[in-house]
């Protein structure tokens, strides 16, 4: 029969391969044979950390503190699971006391740089970051996490520097090709091939990269991206060929994500040519066919003859690091009802769109097909509905980024601390020019966002 340590031990394995809820009942039946099993507390509540059950795993770090109160280990991931409900000084407490009992305890350091961060002390933040990189000079999580607060913070040199240890880190990934990275190499007679490296936010933002390096003289810009984008991305100035994620590789002299062409026009000395193809691309880069446009005109037509349309969106993928700072209830946009004469129509998909059921308003809100998008591409309902919208209001999603790239007019709610591509001030943003940002001035706090995004509407 195998002992406690060890059934934990294959509980671990399971969790870690990703069967999060089997090794949970592991967990759990070690506890119903050893109540006061401190070591197995602490993994319950990785595991309903890791569901983003994070009021159940404080629970358990303080059952394992109240049975072992010297124990790093829980008081750190206690101080990670009150960040992530918003309590912060308590959670300030916990990593020092985590500190206090193992002094350099690094994953200490990392999280109470980014509790600050997040909660809005950045230089604060940044102090923990460097004690860390005291530790561990070579982390290139530590860097990577300094690039994205110098990015932030417009330090753009120092940003892009330190961001591109990311590519040290697990789950990063270039094509299997056989050339190397383009670092602004003339490109005049050459072939290049770009790709996205993150999200499909990143994804929708950075694809205009295709164009520069088409003008600057690339003889083939060759984009390999997921294959439910490509519908989408198939009418973007510059591509000479889509390729699905996965697939064979042309001959090619260079390659680079997106980002790195990016990260190559802010580091140049000499600036690209068409650089305002880069940072502002008029109207809209992305195109939508026609006749779905138009057939989305006709049912919007019969739902909503007259007035404004607003859709809205408010819940990214929570599985995303910074979700629980960017997403917000739906109840939040109630406000939105003051506006006169308009409609509100859910973008919502997915993730948080079972908040429509409860809602306070949803009967006031139309409601689209669950099934949308799922002939033609992603997106490609969805962006022909937006051209039939007058405003879109969004937290921090993809729909920000599909709604900026067609050329929509598009308020983004965000966090007190945003992502670094919207840097820490203004309401305009070159990236997108018929972008508005609304930013909250309180952590946690989104009534005054909405009650200004009202007003500028």
């Amino acid at each position: 029969m195998p002992t406690a340590q060890e059934l934990l031990a294959q509980a671990w394995k399971l969790h870690q391969a990703g069967d999060i809820q089997l090794a949970i009942d592991v967990y759990k039946h070690v506890l119903s044979h050893a109540p006061r099993n401190a070591d197995a507390m602490v993994f319950l509540g990785i595991a309903f950390f890791d569901q983003r059950r994070f009021a159940q795993s404080e629970q358990c770090y303080r059952d394992a503190i109240s049975l072992q109160p010297h124990f790093p280990v829980a008081w750190n991931n206690l101080g990670n699971s009150l960040r992530m409900q918003g309590k912060i000084e308590e959670a300030e407490q916990a990593l020092a006391m985590a500190l206090s009992q193992q002094p350099g305890y690094l994953s200490a350091l990392k999280n109470r740089g980014t509790l600050w961060v997040w909660a809005g002390e950045v230089e604060r933040g940044l102090q923990w970051y460097s004690e860390g990189l005291k530790i561990d000079p070579q982390n290139a999580e530590l860097h990577r996490n300094l690039g994205v607060i110098h990015l932030l913070l417009g330090n753009d040199s120092v940003g892009w520097n330190e961001y591109r240890w990311r590519w040290g880190m697990p789950g990063t990934y270039r094509p299997p090709a056989i050339a190397p990275v383009w670092q602004g190499e003339e490109l005049a007679g050459r072939s290049i091939l770009i790709y996205p490296e993150q999200g499909r936010g990143d994804a929708i933002q950075f694809v205009r990269v295709a164009s520069v390096l088409k003008k600057a003289g690339a003889a083939a810009v060759y984009v390999q991206c997921a294959e439910e984008m490509m519908p989408l991305f198939s009418s973007v100035p510059g591509i000479d060929l889509l390729l699905p994620s996965g697939s064979a590789i042309p001959p090619i002299d260079f390659q680079g994500s997106f980002l790195d062409v990016v990260d190559f026009w802010y580091q140049s000395r000499r600036e690209l040519p068409y650089e305002s193809d880069l940072i502002s691309p008029g109207a809209g880069y992305l195109h939508v066919d026609d006749r779905k446009v138009s057939e989305w005109r006709a049912w919007l037509n019969e739902r909503i003859p007259n007035g404004m349309r607003i859709g809205i969106n408010w819940q990214g993928n929570p599985e995303h690091h910074a979700d629980v700072y960017r997403s917000f209830p739906l109840e939040v946009l109630r406000p939105l009802l003051k506006i006169p004469n308009s409609t509100l129509v859910s973008l919502q998909f997915g993730f948080g769109s079972y908040q429509l059921e409860s809602c306070s308003f949803t009967d006031s809100i139309v409601k689209l097909s669950p099934s949308l998008d799922r002939n033609g591409g992603a997106f490609a309902d969805t962006a022909a509905i937006l051209k039939n919208l007058d405003y879109v209001v969004t937290s921090d999603t993809a729909i920000a980024h599909l709604a900026g790239a067609l050329g929509i007019k598009v308020i983004v709610m965000l966090g007190k601390i945003p992502d670094w591509r919207w840097r820490t001030e203004g309401d305009q943003t070159a990236w997108y020019p018929t972008m508005t940002l609304v930013r909250q001035s309180k952590l946690g706090e989104w009534g005054d966002v909405v009650d200004r995004l009202v007003k500028s509407i």
